[in-house]
């Protein structure tokens, strides 16, 4: 990994912006910009920060993030979420990497696995993955479990026997390991 010193410049912002507000900016190496593959202008970028770092990466469709997780040797999920036949959201996620890149195809957002969420984390994931199932505290849970031959509470694995099927709507979906 290479490292190097920038100078964060701020300025006023303008706009609707809240009296007293700040933009900064941070000039990159065009070295880097090349070698993510955004040289050009108007690339759009994933901003993510943990409290303490801050990361970039190229804003990806799902068929690039597959690909580029799958060079890297990553084991990737890939899941269909329909509502009926119309497929609503692709997702695929990293188990490796504990990430994931998703898209809605509707702008019904209920429909959606993630409604307005445009950047899902892991966490959001596992959460959408544990509402498509049986609740945890449900009485029965391990007679529930031992009829899908499970030994364990697992979302994922319930889905990959359920579905994800609800009584309620008519949403499913399809789960699919990669590597």
């Amino acid at each position: 990994m290479e490292t190097r010193l920038g100078k964060i410049t701020a300025s006023k912002a303008g706009g609707t912006a809240a009296s007293g507000s700040k933009t900064y900016k941070l000039s990159l190496p065009s070295a880097w910009i090349s070698a993510m593959g955004m040289a050009g202008e108007g690339g759009r970028v994933v901003l993510s920060f943990d409290g303490e770092t801050i990361t970039l990466r190229p804003e990806q469709r799902p068929e690039q993030y597959r690909a580029a997780r799958l060079a890297r040797g990553h084991e990737l999920i890939e899941i269909h979420y329909y509502n009926g036949d119309t497929l609503c959201t692709l997702i695929y996620a990293d188990k490796t990497a504990r990430d994931l890149c998703a898209e809605n195809y509707t702008d019904i957002l209920v429909k959606t696995a993630f409604g307005k969420n445009s950047l899902p984390t892991w966490a959001d994931l596992e959460a959408f993955l544990e509402e498509r199932c049986i609740p945890r505290q449900r009485a029965g849970l391990r007679e529930y479990l031992e009829t899908l031959g499970l030994d364990e509470y697992d979302p994922l694995a319930i889905i990959q026997k359920t579905k994800g099927r609800m009584a309620e709507d008519d949403q499913w979906m399809e789960v699919q390991e990669i590597r």
